[in-house]
C-alpha cells in the first residue's frame, strides 16, 4: 500500500490563531496611535476648532480620514447661522455661530495625526516581529491592517477617502512596516538556522568525518 502524503498546509491552518493575531495587531496599532495623538494635539493643535470637534480624545481623530487629510468635518457653518458636526453620516452636534468660529480647519492637526500614524507604523514593526514572526506573512498582516482601517474610516465618516495626502501617509507607513519587519524576521530565521551546537571532543569529530567518508564511498 502506497504511503499517503500529508499536507503541511492544512496542518498549519489555525483560524483562531489567525483571527487573534489580526485583532491583536489592529488593537495595538490603534492603542499606540491614541497614546501619541491625544497629548500632541493638546499641546500643538489649535484648541478652538479642536474643542468643537470633540477634543483631542475624540474617536474621530483616529478613525476619520478627514482629520488626517485636513478636511473639514463640519457642514452648514458658512451657509447658515449655525454649524453642525457630522459623524457616521449622522448629525452629532449643533455648535457655534459664525461670529464664534469661522469653520477654518487647523493644518497643524493634520500633520500631527499623520506623524502619529507613522510612529504607530514603526511600532507595528515590533508587533509583527513578535506576534507573526514568519517573513512570508508580514505582507499579509500589514495589508490587512490597512484594509481594515480603510473600511472602518469609510464607515465612520460615511465617505470615501479622496485625499492624496491621506493615501500617501497610510500606504507609505505600510511600506515602511513591511520592508523593515520582513528584513528583521529574515535575519532572525537565518540566525536561528545557522546556529549549530559545537561538537565536543576530537574523537567525536573524527567519527563524524569517518562516517561522511563511508557514505560517499557507498
Amino acid at each position: 500500500m502506497a504511503p499517503q502524503k500529508t499536507s503541511t498546509t492544512n496542518s498549519n491552518w489555525d483560524p483562531v490563531l489567525l483571527i487573534s493575531q489580526i485583532v491583536s495587531i489592529q488593537s495595538l496599532h490603534y492603542l499606540t496611535l491614541s497614546l501619541f495623538v491625544v497629548p500632541l494635539l493638546n499641546i500643538f493643535a489649535e484648541q478652538t476648532s479642536l474643542a468643537y470637534e470633540g477634543g483631542a480624545a475624540s474617536v474621530g481623530m483616529v478613525m476619520d480620514w478627514r482629520e488626517m487629510a485636513g478636511k473639514p468635518t463640519i457642514r452648514g457653518l458658512n451657509g447658515t447661522s449655525y454649524g453642525y458636526a457630522w459623524s457616521g453620516g449622522k448629525k452629532v452636534g449643533l455648535g457655534w455661530k459664525n461670529d464664534q468660529w469661522s469653520g477654518r480647519t487647523d493644518p497643524m492637526r493634520a500633520w500631527i495625526i499623520a506623524i502619529c500614524w507613522l510612529i504607530a507604523c514603526g511600532a507595528d514593526i515590533y508587533y509583527l516581529y513578535i506576534l507573526v514572526r514568519r517573513p512570508r506573512l508580514i505582507l499579509d498582516f500589514a495589508l490587512t491592517l490597512v484594509f481594515n482601517h480603510i473600511v472602518l474610516t469609510i464607515y465612520y465618516s460615511a465617505s470615501m477617502p479622496t485625499s492624496l495626502f491621506f493615501w500617501l501617509i497610510v500606504l507609505g507607513g505600510a511600506a515602511l512596516t513591511i520592508i523593515v519587519a520582513e528584513q528583521l524576521c529574515v535575519k532572525r530565521e537565518m540566525k536561528e538556522g545557522l546556529s549549530v551546537a559545537p561538537i565536543q571532543g576530537d574523537e567525536e569529530a573524527e567519527e563524524v568525518e569517518l562516517g561522511s567518508l563511508l557514505q560517499r564511498r557507498d
